[in-house]
């Protein structure tokens, strides 16, 4: 049966991914809403989306159409805005009795998890976030292989993810750590989420060295030791910025093996949609361990190089 949805941030960078995996599930979008007016994208995925610049006409006109018909009614809301309003956007989806899918991070503070649980069980509704590498199909083989490897080892792994971005990064919202997390939270969260579901819980973590554009640091978990690296600094790619221009670098080591998994990241939020709309999806539960360490990430003083820093940040201290 189809289902309605509606989009909050319908402007932003992931939005379209949103809107593709609305339409490829066979749902209908009715109804849209960002402060900036540029949503000319809407018209390659559905016709006839009530737009708003402004929130509460928005909010005013779901509410209405619920009353009217039952029909018309919310199921799903889409929210794609900015992080530091995800707890707010999130609360209204519950209130007005749809679930919600929000983009990760599903909240900044491990304490909204547990006051939106709480909204949960008092609205009826469920929360999903996207996080689409446990849907990689070579990372769904990989963890596979590690359980069977034995729980008891303790695997020596490095992390490398660098998304080059330009200087408008630091002048959006996603450059102000109160409003983004800052780069851990912002680009590292579906990677710290990976990690914790490959390897366990967390035992422990350092920051090496931060700036605007890049973090590292050292993560103990349960079976892993994990030097790790995120950067959105286009000179951080193997080769230089003009060698891969516009293009991600992911890349992980398990005791050696190299595993590069950046095909198919880009594709999976229809499988997201899909598992979410089965009743599979993953809620705040499967979330709140990654936001836990981005929380504790945040607030870490970082100590320089160690002998157990990310190589990268090793060899541009001996620059």
């Amino acid at each position: 049966m189809q289902k309605n949805f509606a989009i909050i941030g319908v402007a932003g960078y992931i939005a379209p991914k949103h809107l593709q995996a609305i339409k490829q599930t066979g749902n209908k979008l009715v109804a849209a809403v960002d402060p900036n007016d540029s949503v000319g994208i809407l018209d390659s995925f559905f016709d006839d989306v009530s737009f708003f610049t402004e929130f509460e006409r928005f909010d005013r006109h779901i509410e209405r159409q619920r009353r009217e018909s039952a029909d018309h009614k919310i199921d799903y809301v889409s929210i794609c805005s900015p992080n530091h309003l995800h707890d707010a956007h999130i609360r209204f989806a519950l209130r007005i009795g749809s679930h919600a899918i929000c983009e990760k991070p599903v909240v900044l503070n491990p304490w909204n998890c547990n006051a939106l649980m709480d909204l949960e069980q008092e609205f009826g509704g469920k929360v999903y976030t996207i996080l689409q590498l446990r849907l990689h199909p070579e990372l769904i083989s990989l963890r596979e292989e590690l359980q069977q490897a034995g729980q008891d080892r303790k695997h020596d792994v490095e992390l490398t993810y660098i998304t080059p971005r330009g200087l408008w990064y630091q002048y959006s919202w996603k450059g102000q750590r109160e409003k983004s997390g800052g780069v851990a939270t912002n680009i590292g969260i579906h990677m710290f989420d990976l990690l914790i579901w490959l390897f366990g819980a967390v035992q422990g973590c350092e920051v090496h060295y931060e700036d605007p554009r890049k973090i590292t640091g050292l993560l103990e978990l349960e079976r892993a030791r994990v030097k790790w690296f995120l950067s959105v600094d286009g000179r951080d790619l193997p080769g230089g910025p003009e060698s891969e221009k516009n293009n991600s670098y992911r890349l992980m080591s398990i005791d050696g093996r190299e595993i590069e998994f950046s095909p198919g990241f880009k594709d999976l939020h229809k499988v997201s949609y899909e598992e979410i709309l089965a009743g599979r999806g993953f809620g705040l539960e499967e979330a709140q361990p990654s936001i836990e360490l981005c929380s504790a990430i945040r607030y870490s003083e970082p100590t320089g190089p160690t002998a157990n820093s990310h190589p990268l940040y090793l060899k541009s201290t001996k620059a």
